[in-house]
């Protein structure tokens, strides 16, 4: 087999591509170890520039001075202040008619019930006709008694008779008054068939049947008289001394509604199980209602005066692992978290007891997202210590 021999130009085609690969080689090694030489100092300047940008743009407030009330709180039940309990007064009567249901309200007087009485007026019939008898047989008596009188010292009769129609003429006119009693009671029956309001108020509960045949004294109605409430609030004995008669209440009940109280009572005793003592608070009458209601559980705070306060906007105050915290803006701009002690809360201002001073410029809003140290951008509040509007936690200060 013959071959071919190479030829001089193709011999230095290849020679020419292989010093080429090579001059590439060569180039692109200098050219790594030269961009990683510059990588280290393009990190640290990036590094720099984010370290030296706002992390948020905040407004800022100072603690004032001020007056914030003293409350105490305390929890109880509703109660009705007094509860009437209406029953039957006669005996063995059927109950005819019901007039009053639960939820109404009724007026002192009237008729919330009324029995059968038939039967109660035949003995009122045949009581008057005895008290008629009666009041026949003592006018024949009576006049018998006269005539012995006018006789008395003539000898006619003899002294036993005389006593005799004497005594009779006595017996006739008790005999009168017993079936004037007797009418009086029959009478008192009749009345007694109708049930009566004893007072004003809401009925709360009706036992009472048509048709029934009930005992004297059988419950038929609770009343809750006047139609008022009181709440009875639970304070410990520590605190029981600093509550009187008048102090004014804030009720609030579970639906949220309010209702302004004043302490009718405070319980002389306390509980020995619970260390607890009772005090009673009028609710107004207009709160009686799908508000309160008898027997409900309700939040009540006493009104105890006032008192010295240093109190910031509650939008600065961040709560972290159970603790308190602020944070104090710098002269460089840069936050310093603080650990405070809170108090009393109103409105939006809570009560700060210690861990900062009346100079102190603290962030107002967003300062859940900020860190010890952050570097932050200053707005100035047209509004000291007001409520500032949230702060775009999103979006970073850009200049």
């Amino acid at each position: 087999m013959n071959r071919l021999p190479f030829k001089p130009l193709t011999l230095g085609l290849i020679a020419a591509s292989l010093l080429t690969l090579a001059g590439l080689g060569l180039f692109a090694t200098r050219s790594d170890a030269a961009d990683s030489g510059k990588a280290p100092a393009a990190t640290a300047n990036a590094a720099t520039a984010a370290a030296s940008k706002p992390a948020l743009t905040v407004t800022v407030t100072q603690v004032r001075s001020g007056t914030l009330p003293i409350k105490l709180a305390a929890n109880g039940n509703v109660a009705a202040w007094q509860e009437a309990v209406i029953g039957a007064e006669s005996n063995g009567l059927r109950v005819q008619d019901l007039l009053a249901s639960v939820g109404e309200s009724v007026k002192r007087g009237q008729v919330l019930a009324t029995f059968a009485a038939e039967s109660v007026q035949a003995d009122v019939a045949l009581a008057r006709a005895s008290l008629q008898e009666a009041a026949a047989n003592a006018a024949e008596a009576t006049a018998n008694g006269e005539r012995a009188r006018a006789v008395q010292n003539t000898g006619a009769l003899s002294a036993q008779q005389i006593s005799q129609y004497l005594t009779a003429e006595q017996t006739a006119k008790a005999r009168v008054e017993s079936a004037k009693a007797a009418l009086d009671a029959q009478l008192l029956r009749l009345k007694h068939t109708q049930v009566l309001a004893p007072d004003a108020g809401v009925i709360t509960v009706r036992t009472a049947t048509v048709g029934s045949v009930v005992g004297a004294g059988a419950e038929m109605f609770r009343l809750i008289r006047q139609g008022r409430l009181e709440w009875r609030g639970e304070v410990t004995s520590a605190e029981l001394g600093r509550i009187t008669a008048g102090t004014s209440v804030q009720v609030t009940a579970p639906s949220g509604a309010q209702a302004k109280g004043r302490v009718r009572m405070v319980s002389p005793t306390v509980d020995a199980q619970s260390r607890n003592g009772t005090v009673f608070v009028d609710l107004p009458a207009s709160s009686m209602g799908a508000a309160f209601k008898s027997g409900m559980f309700a939040r009540g705070e006493f009104e105890l005066g006032s008192s010295g306060a240093m109190t910031v906007v509650q939008t600065a105050v961040v709560v972290r692992d159970g603790f308190s915290y602020v944070y104090a803006v710098g002269t460089d701009n840069r936050v310093k978290q603080r650990k405070v002690q809170t108090g009393r809360l109103v409105g939006n201002q809570v009560e700060i007891v210690e861990g900062v001073k009346a100079e102190d410029r603290l962030v107002a809003s967003g300062a859940g997202f900020l860190s010890e140290g952050d570097l932050v951008k200053v707005v100035e509040n047209s509004k000291p210590n007001s409520a500032p509007a949230p702060a775009n936690t999103a979006q970073a200060a850009t200049k």
